[in-house]
């Protein structure tokens, strides 16, 4: 079976990989001179089930009033007469109930469990290198209200099957020493000792090199230009380097999805959310964190990737801008300077933008497009480095007729029938 993948970042080349391992004769069409080059770029470097959690939940909308008149806070909305952006805005507070939250937090659940088996299994396999590390997520609590919270929170994630320890600050100290010069400022923290970190671009690119050894061929610098459907079927592709012609085609484009299934009448509700990183050389590694964490009050994770320091965050709706604004970028610095001071210097700072595939609901939208033998593998936002690995074992039992190891129940397109308002 000859299968076309249309982008190259880690959901992409993962599926890339899965799909030849299965034995499809797979090539992967990528507009950028590499894999990875875009959204996987510089991430948090967080593989975190823990997180693995829609931003459209209760308590959201008067957050993000408060917010509004809040110089450093996580979200940021640049005002344009947008309709898409209001039309995402929209269906994302509408997803804030508690019952929506619920039922859009198993789905993602589901797929990010399935996920981190997938990627410790692909680790054995293969042997990757990416800075790997298992030593689990901290989230940081700074306040009372913050623990209690967080109380709260880890017996629905017990119940849920996710293994978590609420620690006081004695605790996260004992995970974290270099916390001990901040240990006044803490309340205590949450630890998902199963999540893992990593080095996104990395993993993508070595990937690739695997993927390749699978018979997977790599055609970079190519722009999709349209896809060519007959009699309600897909055939292949128009390129800006001329035809393709494929029995599958996989859509693993991001945000790019959306513009080549207009002309489809496939409607993706899928919106870019704007997130920077810093990536510094250490200086002091025992003045730095051993893992990852995550700031909850200002919503900025620090991620330990052999020799650097990753830190990155923050939420911008501001359409396909890429710009990198001062205020953003000042963001993450105070994080970074008022918990590990001494770890490395933000005047030697790699800043970088990304745009994150969001849905309106928060899990990706994997399957079926609707036009036989295309397929879709976007949407994932800001976890798309934790759902990689299952997505792309999802998605190529899908398209080879496989039995799925998990559900794809409320992960398709098929869920948008009716509204953005997913049922």
């Amino acid at each position: 079976m000859r299968v076309l993948v249309i982008g190259s970042g880690v959901i992409g080349t993962t599926a890339a990989y899965q799909l030849a391992r299965a034995g499809a004769e797979v090539t992967v069409l990528e507009r950028c001179a590499g894999s990875g080059l875009e959204t996987s770029y510089a991430n948090a470097g967080q593989v975190s089930t823990g997180y693995a959690a829609p931003w459209a939940a209760p308590g959201l909308p008067l957050k993000a009033l408060r917010w509004l008149l809040t110089p450093h806070a996580p979200l940021r909305v640049r005002p344009r007469l947008d309709a898409a952006m209001l039309r995402f805005m929209a269906a994302t507070l509408g997803n804030c109930s508690a019952r929506h939250y619920a039922r859009n937090k198993a789905r993602l659940l589901r797929l990010a469990e399935y996920s981190r088996i997938a990627l410790g299994e692909l680790r054995a396999e293969i042997g990757i290198d990416y800075d790997a590390g298992q030593g689990g997520t901290l989230q940081l609590l700074r306040s009372a209200a913050q623990f209690d919270q967080a109380r709260r929170d880890r017996d629905i994630l017990e119940r849920s099957g996710l293994r978590c320890e609420l620690l006081d600050v004695e605790g996260c100290v004992r995970h974290e020493p270099a916390l001990a010069r901040v240990a006044d400022r803490l309340a205590g923290g949450l630890r998902f000792p199963d999540d893992e970190t990593g080095d996104c671009l990395r993993f993508t690119q070595a990937l690739a090199g695997h993927a390749i050894r699978l018979g997977v061929e790599f055609r970079y610098g190519v722009r999709v230009e349209a896809l060519r459907i007959r009699d309600g079927a897909i055939t292949g592709v128009e390129t800006d380097a001329g035809p393709l012609v494929a029995d599958r085609c996989l859509l693993a484009a991001g945000l790019d999805a959306v513009r080549l299934l207009r002309p489809l009448g496939i409607r993706a509700p899928i919106h870019p959310v704007k997130g920077y990183s810093l990536t510094l050389p250490l200086l002091d590694p025992e003045a730095a964190p051993r893992s990852t964490l995550m700031d909850e009050t200002n919503k900025v994770a620090l991620t330990r990737l052999g020799n650097r320091l990753r830190v990155a965050g923050t939420a911008e709706l501001c359409g396909m801008d890429l710009r990198l604004r001062r205020g953003r970028l000042e963001t993450l610095r105070r994080v970074l300077v008022d918990l590990f001071p001494e770890a490395a210097d933000p005047r030697q700072a790699e800043p970088w933008a990304g745009l994150r595939p969001m849905t309106p609901d928060g899990p990706p939208i994997l399957g079926e497009s609707g036009c036989a033998g295309l397929y879709l593998d976007i949407g994932h936002g800001s976890l798309g480095w934790t759902l990689s690995c299952g997505s792309a074992r999802l998605i190529a039992d899908l398209m080879l007729g496989r039995a799925a190891a998990i559900d794809p129940e409320g992960l398709t397109l098929a869920r948008y029938r009716g509204g953005w308002l997913a049922a």
